[in-house]
């Protein structure tokens, strides 16, 4: 699935990858609903939460 990604994504990937806005990426992240760290001004998310985000979103667990 997410294969051709790289192993950490900024925001504008995760808004292409989820489908949706900034304002709802950034809502995510200020709400600690997945796992990310800045650095400097820029956003890093690890691939691995964008997963985890989508199977408890999607309660495939």
């Amino acid at each position: 699935m997410l294969d051709n990604w790289d192993d950490f994504l900024t925001v504008e990937e995760l808004c292409e990858l989820l489908k949706i806005g900034r304002n709802a990426a950034y809502r995510l992240l200020s709400s600690r609903q997945i796992r990310a760290f800045r650095n400097g001004r820029v956003w890093r998310i690890p691939k691995q939460a964008v997963i985890e985000l989508i199977r408890t979103q999607s309660k495939l667990d």
